[in-house]
C-alpha cells in the first residue's frame, strides 16, 4: 500500500508518496485546488494530511476515491518530527507524515460529515454577527457614558429607538452622523440575526434528532443543532461519560507520585458547545425550578456554590442528550430524577 503524505498550503501543497517499505516514489509540488483529481488519478492507498482549513475537505475527496484518510492533529506533529532541529519546509513535512506512516498506524482526528459541517458553520455564522452587533453597541453605550446620557433599558434589538428617543426630548440636539452609522448597522445586524435565527429553528424543527433533544429544559434550537453536529456519530461514544469527557466538561487532574490535585474542567473539545451548554443550563434554573434535573443542581449549589452546580448541570445535560439521541427517546423527568 502506498503512503501519499499532503503538507497542504493555500495554494500549492507539497506531495511525498511511500511504498509500505519506506522507499520514495514520487515527490512533487501540486496546485491545491488540483488535490482531488490528484488523488483520483493514484491507486488506492493511506492518505495523510495535517488538521488545516482545506483539510476534510480534501478527505472527503480521498475517501470518495477509495483512500484510507489519516487526518492529524497539529498539535501531534510535532513529536513526529516535524520541524526537528528548527529546519521546517514543505518538502521535509511531508517526507516525515509519509516515513511515519510506513512505521506505525498514525492516528487521526474524526473526519465530520458534509452536514456536521455545514452545521457548525450556520450556527458560527450567526455567532459572529451576534458578537459584531454586541461590540456595536457597546461602542455607543461608551460614547453616550461621555455626553453624560443614559438611554431607558430593554433588548437589544430596540437599542437603536431607544438612543434616538434620548435625543428626541432635546429639541436643540441630534444624534452625529458618526453615532447615526453605528444605529443603523445595528438595526442592519438585527435584521440578519433575526434570519440567521430562524433558519436553525427551521432545521432543529425538520430534524427528528433535534426534536426529541429539544425536549430537555433548556434545551432550544440552537443547543441542539450544534450537539448534534459536535457529535456528528452517536455511535463513536462507548457512553455518556465519555460524550462529557470529550466536550471538556469534566475536571482535569494533575498529579505526580504521592501528589494528587483535581484542577477545573479540561476546557477540551469545541468551546462554542460547551458555552452553549452552560446557557442552557442557566436557562433551566431560572425557568424550570421544579424539574428533578434541576432541584439536584441547586442541592449542588447549596454545597459547591453557584458557579460550580451550573457547570455540573451542563454536564449532565450532555450525558441526557447523548442517552436520548443514543435511545431514541425524549426527555422524561421522573427518569431523571
Amino acid at each position: 500500500m502506498e503512503h501519499i503524505a499532503i503538507d497542504v498550503g493555500g495554494r500549492e501543497s507539497q506531495i511525498c508518496v511511500r511504498r509500505g517499505d519506506g522507499t520514495i516514489v514520487e515527490e512533487r509540488r501540486c496546485a491545491t485546488g488540483a488535490l482531488k483529481s490528484y488523488l483520483g488519478r493514484r491507486a488506492k492507498g493511506r492518505v495523510i494530511l495535517e488538521t488545516c482549513a482545506e483539510g476534510f475537505a480534501i478527505a472527503d475527496a480521498a475517501l470518495g476515491h477509495g483512500h484510507e484518510v489519516r487526518v492529524v492533529p497539529a498539535t501531534l506533529v510535532r513529536s513526529l518530527g516535524v520541524g526537528r532541529r528548527g529546519v521546517k519546509t514543505d518538502r521535509l513535512d511531508a517526507q516525515v507524515l509519509s516515513e511515519v506512516s510506513c512505521r506505525i498506524d498514525l492516528p487521526s482526528v474524526h473526519v465530520p460529515s458534509p452536514e456536521a459541517r455545514q452545521r457548525k458553520s450556520m450556527c458560527g455564522m450567526r455567532e459572529i454577527l451576534v458578537g459584531s452587533r454586541t461590540r456595536l453597541v457597546n461602542s455607543v453605550r461608551g460614547w453616550l457614558r461621555t455626553q453624560g446620557k443614559r438611554p431607558r433599558t430593554g433588548a437589544v434589538r430596540t437599542f437603536p429607538r431607544r438612543v434616538r428617543a434620548v435625543y428626541a426630548h432635546e429639541p436643540a440636539t441630534v444624534v452625529p452622523n458618526f453615532v447615526e452609522r453605528q444605529l443603523v448597522t445595528i438595526e442592519q445586524l438585527t435584521a440578519q440575526i433575526i434570519a440567521a435565527g430562524a433558519e436553525v429553528a427551521e432545521l432543529a424543527r425538520t430534524d427528528a434528532t433535534c426534536r426529541r433533544l429539544m425536549s430537555v429544559p433548556g434545551v432550544g434550537p440552537v443547543t441542539a443543532v450544534r450537539f448534534v453536529a459536535a457529535l456528528d456519530q452517536v455511535d463513536r461514544f462507548p457512553n455518556a461519560h465519555a460524550v462529557e469527557s470529550y466536550l471538556g466538561l469534566v475536571p482535569g487532574e494533575h498529579s505526580s507520585s504521592d501528589h494528587r490535585r483535581r484542577t477545573t474542567i479540561t476546557k477540551a473539545g469545541s468551546p462554542q458547545l460547551r458555552w452553549t451548554l452552560v446557557q442552557a443550563a442557566l436557562c433551566a434554573r431560572r425557568r424550570r425550578k421544579d424539574d428533578p434535573m434541576v432541584a439536584w443542581s441547586y442541592q449542588v449549589e447549596l454545597r459547591r456554590g453557584r458557579h460550580i452546580a451550573t457547570i455540573a448541570l451542563a454536564r449532565k445535560l450532555a450525558g441526557i442528550l447523548y442517552a436520548l439521541w443514543r435511545d431514541g427517546s425524549t426527555y422524561d423527568p421522573k427518569h431523571h430524577a
